[in-house]
This record gives structure tokens, C-alpha cells and sequence, in this order.
């Protein structure tokens, strides 16, 4: 945990998710433990869902914290999850507003199909229990692990997605797709910027000059998965093609995701001037 002091107000977490998506902080928890660790600025970019805003732009201003809009959204290139950040979108733009419905209702559509298909196996994990997990989530299988653990039908979160609800397997049913170009579209369209999440974790790099033609203007850099050498690499790449470079916890606070806490790794301030230098300037 970082110290709680001023010498560290030059640093930023833009990756965070909330009890909104499959984190287990609310967004008024998030944003005391930001004040906490001394952040200048975060971002929650919830998983295909905007819902933490407005609550979380009213409490950053009256706790002295930059409040960056953003979302991470989820798409496929030959069988690749890709997972795309957008920040400073408007959550008021019609456009994304209703994608993001579409895709709340075909994850709900899929979580109940994955429990079908667990219920087929002798799995008797009853989709009510899933419901309570995920509270006002958008739903996701982290939801569908947890509520087996908590009916008792796997020893651990590992298992579940190792046995029965991984890429692959008999309970598996797939995403709602989008193309990453629809993504970068979408985030643009809201008046964002379209980011990469986390490439040394989805292995892409031969992409990225394609991504950029396409309409991604960032790159994570800082993320726990990445190596001091992945973030030298990667800052490169932002150099050579212009790029904003961001980065956060990825932070969830579950054993299951990312062994990371908000504020960790130490992201710096700059990441924020490199996104708002993207900006399109308002007609």
C-alpha cells in the first residue's frame, strides 16, 4: 500500500473497476482509497459499463481528485480477446449509451446460458445466486465463479474457470463480439480515446501499426503485468507512433484478478497531459 503523503500527488491510477462491473470496492470506496494513496487522478473504467459516473466526477470534485470518464470494453480478432480503454468519453452520447445496453443484456443472456450449460453438467448452481453476486454488475463469469464458491460447488475460483467455465470448455459461451475497429469507433464517436489494455498480457504487438490505421490513439503502459521491460518497450512503441501512454492497477481487490492495489504500479501524471493532448477540441 503506497503512504498517504503529499510527495506522491504525482501519480495516477486509469485503470479501476467497481462493484459496477467485477471489482468488490463501490465507487465512494474507490475514490477514499485513491485520496488515501495520495492520487491526483483515476480513472474507473468499469467493464462495459459507465454507470460509477456521475457519482464518481461529483465525489472526485469535492475530494480534490481529477475524475477521468472511461470504460473498457471487450473485442475480438480471430478468436484474440482484445480489451480497449476509452477515456474521456461522454457518457451522455447516445451511441454508447445504447451499446453498452446491448451489451448489459447479452451478458445477462450469456451468464444465464453458461448456467444452463453448468445445470446440463450436474452443476447445481442456481442463476438467483449469480444475480445476488453480481448485484447491480454488468454480468461476467468472475460473477458465475464466485457464486459457485459460494454455493459450495468448487473449492476455488481457479477451479471453476479451470473445470467448467473457461475458453473452451462444455459451460463456455461466447461473448457478444466486436471488432476492435467498431470499438475504436464507438469510443470516438463518445469523444474519447481509444486505448490498448494491457498488450504484454494479450500478446498483439504485430497488430498495433493495423490498431493505429483503425483509430487507436494509446497504449497501456504501466499495468501489473507489465515488466520494467514491457514498459520501456511499449513507451517506445507510443514514441515512434505518436501515441498517448496510460496506465493503472487493473485493480479489482480479489485474489482472483490482478494481485495489485489502487495506486500500484506507480503511474505518473504525465499519463493524463499525453491523453489530453488526444483531445479533439470542442467546435
Amino acid at each position: 500500500m503506497l503512504p498517504n503523503n503529499g510527495s506522491i500527488r504525482k501519480y495516477v491510477d486509469l485503470h479501476i473497476h467497481t462493484t459496477f462491473s467485477d471489482g468488490s470496492y463501490t465507487v465512494k470506496e474507490v475514490m477514499e482509497a485513491a485520496v488515501a494513496r495520495g492520487l491526483s487522478a483515476i480513472s474507473i473504467t468499469d467493464h462495459d459499463c459507465t454507470d460509477a459516473y456521475p457519482l464518481a466526477l461529483q465525489l472526485g470534485r469535492s475530494m480534490g481528485i481529477e475524475v477521468i470518464p472511461g470504460v473498457e470494453l471487450s473485442s475480438d480478432i480471430q478468436g484474440t480477446d482484445i480489451h480497449i480503454l476509452g477515456y474521456y468519453v461522454d457518457i451522455t452520447c447516445p451511441a454508447l449509451i445504447n451499446k453498452l445496453k446491448e451489451m448489459k443484456a447479452a451478458r445477462y443472456l450469456r451468464a444465464q446460458k453458461i448456467v444452463s450449460n453448468l445445470n446440463k453438467q450436474g452443476v447445481d448452481l442456481r442463476f438467483d445466486t449469480v444475480l445476488s453476486v453480481a448485484g447491480l454488475g454488468a454480468i461476467g463469469r468472475p460473477h458465475i465463479a464466485a457464486a459457485m464458491l459460494k454455493e459450495e460447488l468448487v473449492y476455488s475460483f481457479r477451479e471453476a474457470f479451470e473445470k467448467y467455465i473457461g475458453y473452451g470448455l462444455p459451460a463456455y459461451v461466447e461473448k457478444l463480439k466486436m471488432q476492435p475497429r467498431e470499438v475504436f469507433d464507438l469510443v470516438k464517436q463518445a469523444g474519447g480515446i481509444p486505448v490498448l489494455a494491457h498488450p504484454a498480457v494479450t500478446k498483439v504487438d504485430e497488430r498495433i501499426p493495423e490498431f493505429i490505421r483503425d483509430g487507436l490513439m494509446g497504449i497501456e503502459v504501466y499495468h501489473p503485468e507489465h515488466p520494467r521491460a514491457a514498459e520501456r518497450h511499449y513507451l517506445k512503441i507510443c514514441k515512434k507512433y505518436h501515441l498517448a501512454y496510460t496506465g493503472g492497477s487493473d485493480f479489482h481487490y480479489s485474489a482472483n484478478h490482478h494481485k495489485s492495489d489502487i495506486g500500484l504500479p506507480r503511474t505518473p501524471g504525465g499519463t493524463v497531459k499525453s491523453l489530453k493532448q488526444k483531445l479533439v477540441p470542442a467546435l
